[in-house]
């Protein structure tokens, strides 16, 4: 019986302390990185033409670069840069209606890359050239990149790339893999924006040329 009530006793005296330390931090994590996490999330969900893009930097804001969304970063204090604070909290007025907002795992992920001090990280994660899934692979890119834009009734093009069938149709008259490689005759993709990896761009022509199978 004693030896049961030390081990409560300690079971509460470590809960205490883990309240009152960091247990309830942001943990810090390499998979907050710039070009393959963050990048994407202001590419897809702010950079439409007449906000954020290359081409409009709405209030001064070019959201596509590493250096455009520095201007209103401050690194290491999340609440002390403006975009963080723009595009979070109770009432976020980023980004402007009719586009929904951030998702916690989102904002998360761009507090902690803030908070590691914003580095202009790349490359953090060799390039899997054995998957090009469906599943696991293709929808993956397109939520990463492209479902802020290609969604719902109000989707680019037509395309709602939040689906199987909408990404199949894509795929016709190779425009899906013509926008990506920025091909001359197509819509480059992200619009306004540079390329997504080459590596996420192998993928995907691998199982555009095996038939893209939902797999």
């Amino acid at each position: 019986m004693l030896n049961k009530m030390k081990k409560l006793v300690l079971i509460l005296a470590v809960g205490g302390v883990c309240s009152l330390t960091t247990c309830t931090s942001d943990v810090y994590s390499p998979d907050a990185c710039f070009t393959e996490d963050v990048l994407p999330i202001f590419v897809s969900n702010c950079a439409f033409s007449g906000c954020h893009d290359a081409v409009s930097h709405e209030e001064g804001y070019d959201l596509t670069t590493y250096e455009g969304i520095m201007k209103g970063i401050t690194p290491k204090h999340p609440q002390q840069s403006e975009i963080y604070r723009e595009i979070s909290g109770a009432n976020p007025s980023m980004p402007e209606s009719p586009y929904p907002k951030l998702s916690k795992k989102d904002l998360n992920t761009i507090k902690i890359w803030i908070k590691m001090g914003a580095p202009n990280s790349s490359n953090c994660r060799l390039c899997d050239t054995v998957d090009f899934t469906y599943s696991t692979r293709v929808k993956k890119t397109m939520d990463t990149w492209c479902v802020g834009c290609h969604t719902g009734a109000s989707a680019g093009a037509g395309l709602d790339l939040t689906t199987y069938t909408g990404v199949a149709a894509a795929v016709t008259g190779n425009r899906l893999v013509g926008s990506l490689n920025h091909t001359a005759g197509f819509s480059p993709m992200p619009k306004n924006a540079g390329k997504i990896s080459q590596c996420d761009i192998d993928a995907i022509e691998r199982w555009v040329n095996a038939g893209y199978p939902n797999n």
